[in-house]
């Protein structure tokens, strides 16, 4: 009795050790797992921030290379509304893309909008989802074109402002789009849950909670489509027009030299640098415009940036209470 006692010691202590050295080797494969993931981790940090800072180094020298030959072929002539400045173009460029995102920015919300909240799983979303791909995918000058023939051929109108807002809307509406679902979708479910639990519609929680909530990733997307509007050229090539007529004491907006007249053919500076670079030899400055056009084109575009982010961020304060 006394031996079967001893021999069943023996054996729960011989089982218990088997666990012991089982739990170690669990607890060193753990630990050798744990080290080669924080390896891995550490690497594959250290490639994404190289490519990172990679990409950000050349995006700083070929933005500072452009100001920098701007700013040495630089002449005061050049901002000059005449024909020898880019005054006109100037303004053509900022005033097309206002009217762009005017008509690209709603329509971009409102269908990011039905597609995170009200479309269902089903062909015609699919369809949709295919569309905004293949259409984020064409070429600017198919774009072009197919503003060409709608907005201008099957229209009494030549080429103007209006027509060339709309295929550069054409353009930006995918990215709105997208930009808007994902931001939707990426917020917490208790946003609309709360406030649909403390009395708001749908269209209430969309309005006043998910949409307000949304608003730094939208101010991206609208970015995005403001820098295809300030350096598109092919889109405008034949719908906005290459020629420039303002009189800018004719204030009346029937009038086809009337600045805010949206049906006036008007060059941008993105097709006014094409135009010097391929047909500017008779110009003998055409070189010197073109840089000083192009640094523009970047500095316009960064403090479009900066002014939208800033506002995104106002905004952002407000709507969470931290500007009080």
């Amino acid at each position: 009795m006394d031996g079967n006692i001893v021999n069943l010691g023996t054996s729960e202590t011989v089982k218990a050790t088997v666990v012991t050295k089982r739990e170690e080797g669990m607890n060193d494969e753990m630990r050798r797992r744990i080290r080669n993931a924080n390896r891995v981790d550490r690497i594959m940090t250290g490639i994404l921030y190289g490519v990172g800072g990679f990409f950000l180094i050349l995006l700083i020298l070929l933005a500072g290379y452009i100001i920098i030959k701007g700013i040495l072929d630089f002449q005061p002539e050049f901002f000059s509304f005449s024909r020898k400045g880019i005054g006109n173009q100037l303004f053509n460029t900022v005033y097309l893309v206002f009217l762009s995102l005017l008509i690209s920015v709603p329509l971009g919300i409102a269908a990011g909008i039905y597609m995170a909240e009200y479309a269902g799983d089903n062909m015609l979303t699919k369809a949709i989802r295919v569309s905004m791909e293949s259409l984020s995918s064409l070429p600017s000058i198919v774009i072009g074109l197919f503003g060409y023939l709608v907005f201008i051929l099957m229209t009494p109108f030549d080429t103007n402002l209006l027509a060339g807002a709309l295929a550069v809307s054409i353009l930006s509406l995918p990215s709105i789009t997208t930009t808007t679902e994902d931001a939707i979708r990426s917020l917490p479910k208790s946003y609309k849950r709360g406030s649909m639990g403390l009395g708001a519609t749908q269209w209430e929680a969309i309005t006043t909670v998910l949409l307000p909530a949304c608003t730094p990733r939208i101010i991206t997307g609208v970015i995005l489509a403001a820098g295809r509007g300030f350096g598109e050229a092919a889109a405008l090539l034949y719908t906005a027009g290459q020629s420039t007529r303002i009189n800018w004491s004719d204030w009346n907006l029937l009038s086809s030299r009337c600045p805010l007249n949206p049906m006036r053919p008007g060059e941008t500076l993105a097709l006014h640098i094409w135009v010097l670079r391929t047909e500017g030899s008779m110009n003998a400055n055409a070189t010197e415009i073109a840089n000083v056009s192009a640094a523009i084109l970047v500095v316009l575009t960064l403090v479009f940036s900066l002014t939208a982010r800033y506002m995104s961020d106002r905004i952002t304060k407000k709507a969470t209470g931290e500007s009080a």
